[in-house]
């Protein structure tokens, strides 16, 4: 009984982790593409700005 206990506990420890790991997953794709055009917008409008004030 103790082992079928441990075995469940285990199972459900190794699906835990895998869903967790595919979420971040795509948590880390989403923020990447977040940063890729947070990165281009404010590359172009501090350009602008700080070669306008000279």
């Amino acid at each position: 009984m103790f082992l079928w206990i441990l075995l469940l506990l285990l199972i459900l420890v190794v699906f835990g982790f895998g869903f967790t790991m595919q979420t971040l997953w795509w948590v880390a794709a989403v923020l990447l593409v977040v940063w890729i055009v947070g990165f281009t917008r404010r590359g172009r409008g501090g350009g602008r700005r700080r070669y306008g004030r000279r």
